[in-house]
């Protein structure tokens, strides 16, 4: 037998009945998300207010009907759209910070994943700072998922003895501290919606600030 008959014997055997269907489920999931990714898509290009259930489908290649499948109306899809995008913003943040040993390494890592997050969706950006007027039952869900998620961050920490010994409340107020010194970043250093390039002087600042502070040690 030849190898390419071989291989190709191979393969018969693997899969005799070819790709697998994808189910009725999958279908739908994948309708789905198309239609979040357009209306993140129009979101970010011209606004919540003419993002429009048209120009939604028309991106996502979908026939307009099928979007009353999904939602029942444009504000909808809106008040769902921010926690999605911010539940695959923890899920990038996650996957980079995988193999951090320490609370400085974990952290700074997180750091600088946020900002890559943004970077691969720039209308991200867009949609979080127009989220508070346009879509506010979304706003107050992406925040609240963010902070319970940093808050048990810290909270392992300190039980670790990694950070100061702070109260869950002081710790609460801590997680907004961190949270809004990002967004303002992302405003910095954002043009037009868009992200430019992160400096390192801006990682070294925030992690400076947060590792050792703003007093200068007695004597030094």
């Amino acid at each position: 037998m030849t190898l390419a008959r071989h291989v190709a014997s191979g393969m018969a055997r693997v899969n005799p009945a070819g790709p697998a269907r994808k189910t009725r489920v999958q279908r739908s999931e994948e309708v789905r998300d198309a239609l979040f990714q357009a209306a993140a898509e129009m979101v970010g290009e011209h606004g919540y207010i003419d993002a429009s259930i048209s120009r939604i489908t028309q991106r996502a290649n979908l026939a307009q009907g099928t979007f009353y499948n999904y939602f029942a109306s444009r504000q909808d899809i809106f008040d769902e759209l921010l926690p999605v995008l911010g539940a695959k913003m923890l899920a990038h943040i996650r996957q980079q910070v995988r193999g951090a040993t320490s609370f400085e390494e974990k952290e700074e890592r997180s750091f600088r994943a946020f900002f890559g997050f943004i970077r691969r969706m720039p209308y991200f950006l867009r949609i979080l700072n127009e989220a508070e007027i346009f879509a506010p039952k979304a706003h107050r869900q992406h925040f609240h998922n963010i902070a319970t998620g940093y808050l048990g961050f810290l909270q392992k920490a300190r039980d670790r003895g990694e950070v100061a010994d702070l109260s869950d409340e002081a710790l609460g107020a801590l997680v907004y501290i961190l949270i809004a010194a990002r967004s303002y970043l992302a405003l910095r250093y954002a043009k037009d919606h868009d992200l430019v390039e992160l400096p390192e002087e801006a990682v070294t600042a925030y992690m400076h600030l947060l590792t050792r502070g703003l007093l200068k040690a007695p004597g030094s």
